[in-house]
């Protein structure tokens, strides 16, 4: 039987394997057997009744805990078992963390013993306080958002949105004592990298791994940053392919919308912010990876990832808040979501690459979908509008004239049309110099120039 998570083989003791030990006990447990070969079959130890006294007290010395050490014999030989438990608190080994992984061992350091050991206490991340961020940080157009957003899903009583800012944040479990949280800064203020370093998101066009022809980030708070991400992804780094059906155009992507959200809102409430690390998107012709510095539930494997299984969120009290706005789902249904939707919109399953460091998400194109791109595009120009202004450009340029303070989602449904479809209109008449945002994207106004 090959080694796994949970069993190791060795053909004789050496102290080195007190780290494995570690690892077994701030993991879920294991066994290491001493006098057999890596295939499991039994050598013997020529010294097992020493090594009886002498394992279990250099397991005490260095870590502090008993285990279970068992003396076995087959065919005359003699082997042993060491029988770890695992441990609800945080063991270390001569004052090193180790952690089991599939079949090696990690040393935690850094954020990851960091998060290791808070998870250990039952605490999280995001509940941390931030007596740093105070009340006023706290952004008011943002949390006008949040509350006409829960106010539309109905998963909060109107009567607690309508309470003031800080009674609101001890209602949304943003609160730790008298501090507001790291997930409150998060959620709630314009530029969280004041205050935690890679609270944003890069996406990048690659034509091969090593060729990045161009980027982009996305900062400010999470709230705000998943319909930003959507609609550049769409408008300036993935293209469509183009069929018609009798007269009507039609726009497919290899990447369904609702899966990329789903995946991207995942990416967002399993981040472990305290890396430091930004998301990355990374676009191919023919695929889209999008790589989050996050981790499964203990115990989990890629398997309980692509399973039903329950709701556990690396940050709770961010998903509860994208919950509540109507983001995100409460059962742990986002998996399966995207996979459902790929699998209607005739694409393949995504495949998950899952790392002590990081979880990776890869969507692919099926060759019907990919559309091969000839013109080299730079950050600086994506789009060269050249064309004249279409008669649905004027439609929007002469509502714009009578409401200049619209929005893009008014406007979309002013005009009955999608909001993607409005942005893209909209991006040609700026790029065509007739139109000029004033403002920011609630409270300001379109002005035309030409």
């Amino acid at each position: 039987m090959p080694e796994s998570q949970n069993t190791e083989w060795k053909s004789k003791w050496k102290d080195e394997y007190l780290e494995w030990i570690c690892g077994y006990a701030n993991a879920q447990g294991g066994k290491i057997y001493i006098g057999c070969d890596d295939e499991g079959n039994v050598v013997g130890v020529s010294n097992a009744r020493k090594l009886m006294e002498d394992i279990p007290n250099k397991i005490r010395d260095a870590m502090g805990i008993i285990v279970g050490v068992n003396l076995f014999g087959e065919n005359e030989k003699e082997y042993i078992e060491i029988d770890v438990p695992a441990y609800p608190i945080g063991i270390s080994c001569k004052g090193v963390y180790y952690y089991r992984s599939g079949s090696t061992r990690q040393i935690l350091s850094g954020p990851a013993l960091e998060a290791f050991l808070m998870r250990k206490r039952g605490a999280t991340w995001d509940n941390l306080p931030l007596p740093a961020f105070s009340m006023k940080d706290v952004d008011d157009e943002i949390l006008s958002h949040f509350r006409e957003m829960a106010f539309r899903k109905g998963r909060v009583d109107k009567s607690v949105l309508t309470e003031q800012k800080d009674v609101l944040m001890e209602k949304l479990h943003l609160m730790n004592g008298p501090y507001l949280t790291n997930a409150a800064m998060l959620l709630f203020c314009k530029d969280p990298e004041k205050w935690q370093l890679g609270a944003y998101v890069k996406i990048g066009y690659f034509e091969t791994d090593s060729d990045l022809l161009y980027q982009d980030e996305i900062h400010g708070s999470i709230l705000e940053q998943i319909d930003k991400i959507v609609e550049l992804v769409y408008l300036k780094y993935m293209r469509a392919k183009i069929t018609y059906e009798g007269m009507q155009r039609i726009e497919r992507y290899f990447v369904p919308e609702e899966a990329l959200r789903e995946a991207l809102l995942n990416a967002l409430c399993h981040k472990r912010y305290q890396s430091g690390v930004p998301i990355q998107i990374s676009v191919y012709e023919d695929k889209l990876y999008i790589a989050n510095c996050g981790c499964l539930p203990e115990n989990w494997t890629v398997e309980n990832l692509m399973s039903k299984h329950a709701s556990i969120p690396y940050n709770p009290n961010i998903a509860h808040v994208f919950y509540l706005a109507g983001f995100i789902e409460s059962w742990g249904r986002g998996i399966e979501k995207i996979c459902s939707t790929c699998e209607k919109d005739g694409v393949s399953k995504p495949e998950y690459r899952v790392t002590p460091g990081d979880v990776m998400i890869k969507f692919t194109a099926p060759a019907s979908r990919v559309v091969r791109v000839t013109d080299k595009v730079t950050d600086k120009v994506t789009d060269k509008v050249t064309d004249k202004v279409t008669d649905k450009s004027q439609e929007i340029l002469a509502v714009l004239e009578e409401e200049p303070e619209y929005t893009l989602v008014q406007l979309a449904k002013r005009l009955n049309v999608s909001r993607k479809t409005i942005a893209v209109r909209m991006k040609k008449l700026k790029d065509a110099g007739l139109i000029e945002r004033i403002g920011s994207d609630r409270k300001g106004y379109w002005k035309l120039l030409k």
